[in-house]
C-alpha cells in the first residue's frame, strides 16, 4: 500500500479540493444566452443605414457586438422563421410548423433531435420564454392560445410566460392596440381592426410594454441564480396593427421620408402577391397606400414609431443587465423573425421571396469579442444561430443542426459568408454574395444581380441559363436537407 507523508497528503488534498472548485468555476463561468427576438423587424435601424430612424439602444447594442448586414431569414412568415432559429434546421412552410413537430414528439417511433432552448436546458441551463419566442405568445395552442396542455415546444422551457393584461389572452395580445382591442376570429370578417394608432399612455398601455416588464423581471431573477441561464424575451411590435404609444411617434411628425425604391409591381412571374393581411383584415377607410403617397408615409410612420417602441423596451433590457453585472458574462442576440415590405414591389407585408421579405437584423455581442462594433457583411442565415451559440458558450455542437457557426465573422467581421435558402409553399430561393436565384415549383426561374442598380427589378434568368442551371444545382443541393 502506497504511504504519503504529512506534506504529501496535504498537497494530495489541496489538489483534489483545487480540481473540485475548477470544476464547480467551470459550471458557474458558463456563458448565459439573452435572446431578444423581434417581429416583422426590418433592417429599418440607424445602425443599418436607415438615418430617419430613432433605434439609440439597439444601435448601441451593434456598436458592442457583430452586427450581420447580410443576415436572412430561412421562411418569410413567422412561424416556419422561428422554427428554424429554434431548431437550426430547415423545415416546413407554415405557422403551425412547430405544432406539427409537437405532434411528432409524441410518436413512439419519432425521432426528433432536440430544439435549441432544450438542447442547453441539457447542458445545465435555466431556459425560460417571455412572450412570442415560437409562433404563439407564450408557447400554448388552443382557441385563445392559453392552452397550457398544448405545448409548441414540448421540453424546451423551464418556465414560459405571457402577461395578457387587459387582452386577456395571448390571442388577443398578438393583434392588440391600446383599449384592449383584439383582432376578431375570422380575419376576414366584417370585424376588422384599425391598423394603425398612436395614443397618449406608458408603455405598459400597450402590449409589449408588459413583455418587457415580465422580461426585466425574468432576468433579474436569473440574473441573481448560479445556474447559466437562457433567456429568450420575444417584442411583438412592429407586427401589425402599427400600434405605439405616441411618444415615440411624436419624432417622426412632419419628416421626410425617403423615396419608397421600385414600388413598382413586378410584370414577370414571381412570388408578388395582393398584400391580403394589410389591406383585407384591417380598416383603411377607403384609401390604398399603393396609390395615395400620404398615406403610405402615414403607416411608414406608424411602422417607424413601433421599432422606436421596442427599441426602449430592449434598451430597458440591456439596462437591467448591465446593472445585475452579468453583461461580463452574458451573450446577447437580437433577431428579426423577417422583414416586412413597406411599399417595394407594390407590396405591404411579407410572405415572399424578394430582399425586402427575406432581409433582417442579426446582432450577436458577446465579452470580450474583437472588433466590437465592426459590422459583417457576409451572408448568413438564421438556421447558423444554434451552432454559433454552442460554439460561444463551449456546448457539444449539434450535429443534425443544418447551419454553421458564425464564429469566424464575429472573430474577424469580413470573413466570407456562405449562401442562404429560403423558401414558401409555391417557391424556394438561393441568395448568394452577388445573387438572388428562384426556383418556382413549376419549374420557372427567377435572378437577380445584386451587384446592378437594378438589383431586383430585371429578371436575368432568360439570358443566363448556365448561370441559372449551376445557381439551381446549388439551391438543390441545400434543399435536400428540408423536413
Amino acid at each position: 500500500m502506497k504511504r504519503y507523508t504529512p506534506i504529501a497528503f496535504a498537497l494530495l488534498l489541496f489538489s483534489i479540493c483545487t480540481q473540485s472548485a475548477i470544476a464547480d468555476g467551470h459550471e458557474l463561468t458558463k456563458k448565459n444566452i439573452l435572446l431578444i427576438c423581434v417581429d416583422d423587424l426590418r433592417p429599418e435601424l440607424k445602425s443599418f443605414g436607415v438615418d430617419y430612424i430613432h433605434s439609440p439602444n439597439i444601435d448601441r447594442l451593434a456598436a458592442s457586438g457583430r452586427a450581420f448586414h447580410n443576415h436572412y431569414v430561412n421562411a418569410p412568415t413567422c412561424g416556419a422563421s422561428r422554427y428554424t432559429m429554434l431548431t437550426g434546421q430547415y423545415g416546413p412552410y407554415g405557422n403551425q410548423s412547430l405544432f406539427a413537430r409537437a405532434e411528432k414528439l409524441d410518436s413512439p417511433d419519432a425521432s426528433i433531435p432536440p430544439s435549441m432552448p432544450e438542447w442547453f436546458r441539457e447542458n445545465g441551463y435555466k431556459t425560460v420564454s417571455v412572450g412570442k419566442v415560437s409562433h404563439h405568445p407564450g408557447g400554448w395552442g388552443g382557441e385563445d392560445w392559453y392552452d397550457h396542455n398544448v405545448l409548441e415546444m414540448p421540453g424546451a422551457w423551464d418556465r414560459q410566460l405571457m402577461p395578457t393584461g387587459r387582452w386577456k389572452h395571448p390571442r388577443g395580445a398578438m393583434h392588440s392596440l391600446i383599449h384592449g382591442e383584439i383582432k376578431p376570429i375570422g380575419s376576414f370578417s366584417e370585424n376588422k381592426m384599425e391598423v394603425m394608432q398612436s395614443a397618449e399612455g406608458k408603455d405598459t398601455d400597450y402590449h409589449d410594454g408588459l413583455i418587457g416588464a415580465a422580461g426585466l423581471e425574468q432576468l433579474e431573477n436569473l440574473a441573481n441564480s448560479h445556474t447559466p441561464f437562457f433567456l429568450a424575451i420575444g417584442f411583438i411590435k412592429p407586427h401589425l396593427p402599427f400600434g405605439s404609444p405616441k411618444r415615440y411617434m411624436d419624432p417622426y411628425e412632419g419628416v421626410e421620408l425617403p423615396p419608397i425604391p421600385h414600388p413598382e409591381k413586378p410584370d414577370w412571374q414571381s412570388t408578388w402577391h395582393a398584400s391580403g393581411e394589410f389591406m383585407n383584415q384591417y380598416f383603411h377607410h377607403g384609401q390604398d397606400p399603393r396609390e395615395d403617397k400620404a398615406y403610405a408615409d402615414k403607416v411608414r410612420r406608424h411602422y417607424a414609431a413601433c421599432v422606436s417602441y421596442v427599441d426602449h423596451l430592449v434598451g430597458e433590457i440591456l439596462a437591467k443587465l448591465k446593472e445585475t453585472g452579468r453583461d461580463k458574462d452574458t451573450i446577447v442576440v437580437l433577431w428579426g423573425d423577417h422583414g416586412w415590405h413597406l411599399g417595394e414591389h407594390s407590396i405591404w407585408g411579407k410572405h415572399c421571396l424578394f430582399e425586402e421579405a427575406l432581409r433582417s437584423p442579426l446582432i450577436i455581442s458577446a465579452p470580450g469579442m474583437k472588433e466590437p462594433g465592426a459590422k459583417s457583411n457576409g451572408v448568413v442565415e438564421t438556421v447558423d444561430l444554434f451552432p454559433t451559440l454552442c460554439e460561444l458558450t463551449g456546448l457539444e455542437q449539434p450535429d443534425f443542426a443544418h447551419g454553421t457557426s458564425l464564429l469566424p465573422q464575429i472573430e474577424k467581421p469580413n470573413a466570407k459568408g456562405h449562401t442562404a435558402l429560403a423558401y414558401t409553399g409555391r417557391a424556394q430561393t438561393l441568395r448568394t454574395d452577388r445573387y438572388r436565384f428562384v426556383l418556382h415549383k413549376d419549374g420557372y426561374t427567377e435572378l437577380y444581380d445584386h451587384t446592378s442598380p437594378k438589383k431586383e427589378t430585371q429578371n436575368l434568368a432568360e439570358e443566363n441559363p448556365v448561370l441559372v442551371k449551376e445557381l439551381k444545382e446549388m439551391l438543390l443541393a441545400k434543399t435536400s436537407r428540408l423536413n
